[in-house]
């Protein structure tokens, strides 16, 4: 798949030198030749394309995705290991969207971070609680325990609650 959408980003020829290639003599052939920036006739090895693959200009990498296509065109057994790694490198590799996003060393950088914003956090949330006002008298198991003594001389909540016959619940006190 990623061969066939690299083949398509091939400048497109144009009809009139398609045309003039079919039909001109081998002196207009060498003339409209020298107008188009011409491909590395040499072919690339396959072996090793992993290695090779970042150092490879645009046009090499290009002449390397035609190789292949003609290469399995044949049959897949007659491939020799190379190029069946070379075919399943270019088209799966770890280049281009499937370049990983993060590099090596990444992870360390990211604990830090993490370590360094829970850092920030305790710190704030000691320095409010250092900052802040005492609770109110109200909040204290002294006060909760007079709340229920209180609510069963006004006889609060008679059917369910705090006043009823036979209450096993806390009542006002909350610890």
């Amino acid at each position: 798949m990623q061969v066939a959408r690299l083949a398509r980003a091939v400048p497109r020829i144009p009809l009139a030198r398609r045309l003039a290639t079919t039909t001109a003599a081998p002196a207009d052939l060498a003339a409209a030749s020298t107008s188009v920036p011409s491909r590395p006739a040499a072919a690339i090895p396959l072996s090793n394309v992993e290695a090779q693959w970042a150092r490879l200009s645009s046009e090499e990498r290009l002449a390397v995705h035609e190789q292949l296509e003609v290469v399995q065109k044949k049959d897949w057994k007659e491939l020799s290991i190379d190029e069946k790694k070379a075919a399943y490198y270019v088209a799966f590799g770890p280049h281009g969207p499937r370049e990983p996003s993060s590099k090596p060393g990444d992870s360390f950088k990211i604990l830090l971070g993490t370590i360094a914003a829970l850092a920030a956090t305790g710190t704030l949330w000691f320095a409010i609680k250092a900052l802040s006002p005492p609770p109110p008298r109200t909040i204290n198991k002294e006060w909760e325990e007079a709340s229920n003594e209180r609510g069963k001389e006004m006889k609060l909540n008679p059917i369910s609650g705090i006043s009823s016959e036979g209450y096993t619940g806390k009542g006002f006190v909350h610890k």
